[in-house]
């Protein structure tokens, strides 16, 4: 067969839709335009708040070199930040779906067209096209699994989603150099007709193209409305259909608030954080240590802070109201007297990642950075983190470490 036949994606006749054409191409790209730039910059903003600036401890893509010449220590003001930041991205990239499903469609006779390369110049524009639709599906794709909790691709999800991003968006930068211009032109000007992506031979219209528009843009609506509602909370949360925890919170009570791993999951025993079993080890200045008992802790002076939850799955929780001992009055009982440092902290968890998790002098600091005994008048449950936890203004979930065992400051 010839590559004109009809019969053959190759063939411009083979494309006959009617909805295909420059203004409808060019109002999805300026969509995406606007909203994967600001999924770019808040997942970059999640990277520096695992990884604050810190030595290796949080680092997920070690090999990273320039590409984190931008981390800086995470701030703890507004305690929400992350809760934002987070929950703007997954509630995002999700809403986007269908407008990248459609992007993708409308364009996707030029996957198509012949020869490959007709100069150097278009030969790298199909080359920047590859990388955009293959990156674009591989980014959204690995997102919602996460999302979702059930991440199949090999590998760790935190550096394959972060050079993805990377490879994806310099592609996609190339791209609207390349085509902004024509797309802004297109829409100003209405120019509905005309343009390479129009049909040859269209077929009747069955809808029009700004019908189909508010068809796209419904489905954004529909994942919106049932998916928003994890970040945003309350009675919303019920409305988060599509979302793991949407819906009730889990349980009842004073620890009745979502949770991201149970004690049974993290392969905690009851017989090693219950009774007299259980000792925090301190260590700071000289090598100096204490190791405390939960009593010993609950005899030091206690401090509250009203915090939330927020995790890179884009859920989080209304604020809780945790009372404990201040961090920074735990660096004081091993010589940092002054500016407390970094800490590491460490977990008697078995299984799942993070099980280490490093903090910044500045979160140290903060007046409302605890090592949470109670929430909300009651011991912490099993799966919240009893005996004790870690509990720091606007930092990723991940990093409020459960289960805490060991707590070394310094210079990390």
């Amino acid at each position: 067969m010839r590559h004109d036949d009809p019969r053959l994606p190759t063939s411009p006749g083979f494309w006959r839709s009617p909805l295909r054409g420059t203004w409808f191409t060019s109002v999805l790209g300026l969509v995406l335009l606007v909203g994967i730039t600001v999924l770019f910059v808040t997942g970059l903003v999640s990277y520096a708040a695992y990884n604050p600036n810190l030595a290796p401890v949080n680092d997920q893509t070690p090999d990273k070199g320039i590409l984190g010449f931008y981390l800086f220590s995470w701030p703890t003001d507004p305690y929400w930040l992350y809760r934002l930041t987070q929950g703007l991205h997954v509630t995002l990239g999700v809403t986007l779906i269908p407008v990248l499903l459609a992007k993708l469609w409308s364009v996707v006779p030029k996957l198509f067209t012949l020869p490959p390369a007709r100069s150097l110049a278009h030969a790298l524009e199909r080359i920047s096209l590859l990388l955009l639709v293959g990156g674009g599906l591989f980014e959204f794709t690995t997102g919602v699994l996460n999302v979702q909790l059930d991440y199949v691709f090999p590998g760790s999800f935190y550096p394959l989603h972060f050079y993805g991003a990377w490879v994806f968006f310099a592609a996609f930068l190339a791209h609207a150099a390349l085509k902004t211009p024509t797309a802004l032109r297109a829409v100003r000007h209405l120019r509905r007709d005309e343009g390479e992506l129009a049909p040859a031979r269209p077929d009747a219209p069955t809808v029009s193209r700004r019908g189909a528009l508010w068809f796209v843009g419904g489905a954004s609506l529909l994942l919106l409305v049932t998916t928003a509602g994890q970040s945003i909370g309350g009675a919303l949360r019920r409305t988060a259909l599509l979302a793991p925890h949407g819906g009730a919170d889990p349980g009842s009570g004073p620890n009745g608030f979502q949770i991201n791993k149970t004690a049974a999951y993290a392969g905690i025993d009851a017989r090693t954080t219950g009774g007299d079993a259980w000792r925090l080890t301190v260590t700071g200045r000289d090598g100096r240590t204490v190791r405390l008992s939960r009593a010993d802790l609950l005899a030091l002076p206690q401090h509250s802070a009203a915090l939330p939850i927020a995790c890179v799955e884009g859920w989080s929780t209304a604020d809780q109201w945790w009372r404990g001992v201040r961090l920074r009055d735990l660096a004081a009982l091993v010589g940092h007297d002054g500016d407390p440092p970094d800490v590491l902290v460490e977990s008697i968890q078995l299984h799942g990642a993070f099980r280490r998790a490093a903090l910044r002098a500045n979160q140290v600091a903060d007046p409302r950075s605890l090592l949470a005994l109670t929430v909300n008048g009651e011991d912490l449950s099993p799966d919240h983190g009893y005996p004790a936890r870690v509990i720091v203004p606007a930092a990723p979930g991940v990093l409020n470490t459960k289960w805490v065992a060991r707590m070394t400051f310094g210079d990390l």
